[in-house]
């Protein structure tokens, strides 16, 4: 079976390499000749683990091939995945340029049956303006080829995304034809002897899903986050909240951690995206607007948090940064937390020490040498006035507390990941502050 997937970001190049992987024989196609050329050398442009010696492995194999040219694809493909970015645009909603464009060149270039899939998380009706897209170029063509359009939402956490793909607790399909479904049928069969489920449904509610089911794990963050900050004003703590509540079987305990904050590509593009859905339609997501605002006011805390012990002036403090990447095992900081922390430090006159496991290259291309890059986690925290932890990464969860207290100016340590224990810090002779 052959596939043409187009995108080779992290949605593209994680669902081409999986597929590779049970045997399909698959082409990512990217316009960036440098990223394409860089994927034929073996550079895999983005930290995800697993994922580099999977690519490797099957593009040796000859499974896995990349290519800039989408016309000279198409018609060795059954199906074409459009993986493509939407970034939002200024109002918020996704920006459908890219996802449109792929739909023409498939429509100008198509002469046998073709699926083209929606990957990309779009809003409900892309796929057909997609339809209309590629229909409009057969019409220009004055040609009569069969095609179909699928939606095909993606549920990969970054991080484990190679397992999210190679076992889906679900995997969900919006088709308009029996053809399709069977289509996509025998293209997850692979992954589905388990029995893993297949979801299938029309349409527009697969692309639905995807934005609910985004939304709803945003809202719980959100929702914890907001009784954080009621527990620090009235003295409860909030992880034995945490751990009251998601002992109930109705609620459960996943995403119901407080902290600094979401980020990613998805969490808050997604929920701003549906809420100009919804003002579309003349309806107003209210919950949705309310946890975009707790989540920026959010990202905020640690600095303001910070800013009680050194109430007078920070200028000139020396402030450590653990963490730069918006969740640990990703090297990705889109809509990260430490981007608004580092930039409220930066204006306070602080000087700012970074370090992050995987995603220092990712900080110097968007701040340059604004902050300072150290070698570890101790070399960022050497002279410093105060150490904030932004991303709960392994290697940051035991440090050496003796260490830390003879090289840090100031003892000073202040959790936005609550994963240190309150009475082992202050025993060991530090200040400690958390959500």
């Amino acid at each position: 079976m052959n596939i043409a997937i187009v995108g080779a970001g992290y949605v593209g190049l994680v669902t081409g390499t999986c597929f590779s992987e049970m045997g399909i024989n698959v082409v990512c196609v990217d316009i960036d000749e440098r990223k394409i050329e860089n994927l034929k050398n073996g550079i895999i442009p983005i930290y995800e683990p697993g994922l580099t010696d999977m690519a490797l492995k099957n593009y040796r194999a000859g499974r896995l091939n990349f290519s800039t040219d989408l016309a000279s694809c198409i018609n060795d493909s059954e199906a074409v995945f459009i993986a493509v970015g939407t970034p939002p645009d200024e109002d918020g909603s996704a920006d459908l340029r890219y996802v449109l464009d792929v739909a023409r060149t498939i429509g100008k270039n198509i002469n046998k049956y073709t699926l083209a899939v929606t990957k990309s998380t779009v809003p409900v009706g892309t796929s057909q303006k997609v339809k209309r897209a590629i229909q409009e170029e057969l019409d220009k063509r004055g040609a009569n080829v069969p095609f179909d359009v699928a939606s095909n939402p993606e549920f990969l956490k970054e991080g484990a995304a190679i397992k999210d793909f190679m076992s889906p607790d679900r995997v969900v399909v919006g088709t308009e034809s029996e053809r399709a479904r069977e289509l996509m049928e025998r293209l997850y069969k692979p992954f589905t002897l388990n029995h893993y489920r297949m979801i299938f449904t029309d349409i527009p509610s697969a692309e639905m899903i995807k934005y609910a089911a985004n939304a709803m794990l945003a809202t719980r963050i959100s929702f914890m986050n907001d009784i954080a900050n009621l527990c620090q004003l009235v003295g409860a703590d909030v992880n034995m909240v945490r751990s009251g509540i998601g002992s109930d079987v109705r609620i459960g305990g996943k995403f119901l951690y407080p902290g600094c904050g979401y980020g990613g590509s998805c969490f808050p593009k997604d929920i701003r995206a549906l809420v100009k859905t919804a003002a579309k339609y003349g309806y107003d997501m209210r919950v949705l607007r309310a946890v975009d605002e707790v989540n920026n006011d959010q990202k905020k805390i640690l600095f303001e948090k910070l800013k009680k012990f050194y109430p007078d002036n920070l200028a000139g403090k020396t402030v450590a940064v653990w963490g730069l990447a918006f969740k640990p095992e990703t090297d990705d900081m889109r809509e990260a937390p430490s981007l608004v922390v580092i930039e409220q430090l930066l204006e306070a006159g602080c000087n700012v020490k970074v370090y992050d496991p995987v995603a220092m290259d990712e900080c110097r291309r968007r701040l340059g040498e604004r902050v300072i890059y150290s070698k570890d986690m101790y070399d960022a925290a050497n002279d410093a006035d105060a150490m904030l932890l932004l991303t709960e990464w392994k290697e940051f969860r035991l440090p050496s507390w003796d260490a830390l207290k003879k090289i840090m100016k100031t003892p000073l340590i202040i959790d936005g990941r609550n994963i240190y224990d309150r009475s082992e810090l202050t025993g060991a002779g530090f200040e400690y502050s958390c959500i």
